[in-house]
């Protein structure tokens, strides 16, 4: 996004964030509702246009929102929507990506109220690891021919009962409403966004061998000083990484062995 739609979005973000701050909101339903307007935006490709004509007045496009809306999902969603379509926005497509981007905000919100962040964090970096090593499963989340009801069955069979109640949420949503996006980056969008919610980065951390419980913690904080953020670590076990470590924080890509690497950061931090 660029221009008027990065404003629009930001402005949206806080909308949300005041909005599920409360402890009165049912952000479960606002997520579900969220995800249900981005699906609706995404196949309506006329009245997204309507929605984000620049010539036309906002509170015009924000009444006919709530007149669309109103009877469909909450008070919350539909205020938080209209709102949104009283900005501008570049193009009309980032106003579907920002629901998008809010439905999965408020998912993890409502996984972060009940302590499960973290694992939803986890979970989905688990995920991603299973479907890009599975080409079977991959071939059968992804496949066009299959119903959505047979894909949620099998996501079901995976993660139900195995994973957070998000995790499963966020998987399912993105299986059955990809929205052009692969399932392997959409993983990884989300697992950014966990991330971000808990204001920290993801280091994916690949390692010849498991990382005992003091090296996990030498390194990443290491790694917060290093870069001036909190860090979440996504460990990976490859035994062709040769005894040392393969680090990526974001496009950035870190070589060599754990006590070399912890070393060099040490002296990058007292230069």
């Amino acid at each position: 996004m660029n221009g008027a739609s990065r404003e629009a979005l930001a402005a949206a973000r806080e909308r949300l964030d005041a909005l599920t701050d409360s402890t009165s909101a049912d952000v479960t339903k606002l997520a579900d509702e969220l995800a249900a307007v981005t699906a609706l935006l995404h196949r309506e490709v006329s009245l997204r246009r309507v929605l984000t004509d620049p010539a036309q007045a906002g509170e015009a496009k924000a009444e006919l929102a709530q007149r669309l809306l109103g009877s469909q999902v909450g008070g919350a969603t539909a205020d938080l929507v209209s709102g949104m379509v009283r900005s501008r926005w570049s193009q009309s497509r980032d106003l579907v990506d920002a629901l998008e981007e809010l439905a999965d905000t408020a998912e993890l919100t409502a996984a972060q109220k009940t302590g499960r962040l973290d694992d939803v964090e986890d979970e989905l970096f688990r995920f991603g690891r299973i479907v890009s090593s599975n080409t079977e499963l991959r071939a059968a989340l992804t496949d066009r021919a299959a119903t959505t009801a047979a894909k949620i069955e099998l996501l079901h069979r995976l993660l139900g009962g195995r994973a957070a109640a998000s995790t499963e949420r966020l998987v399912t949503r993105l299986v059955t409403a990809p929205r052009g996006r692969s399932l392997e980056s959409g993983l990884e969008s989300l697992s950014k966004l966990a991330a971000e919610r808990r204001d920290r980065l993801v280091a994916v951390v690949t390692s010849a061998v498991p990382l005992s419980d003091s090296q996990k913690q030498r390194l990443g904080a290491a790694l917060a000083k290093l870069y001036g953020h909190k860090m979440h670590l996504n460990i990976d076990v490859d035994p062709e990484v040769l005894g040392g470590i393969r680090v990526q924080v974001g496009d950035e890509v870190i070589n060599g062995s754990i006590a070399d690497r912890i070393e060099d950061a040490g002296r990058r931090l007292a230069g």
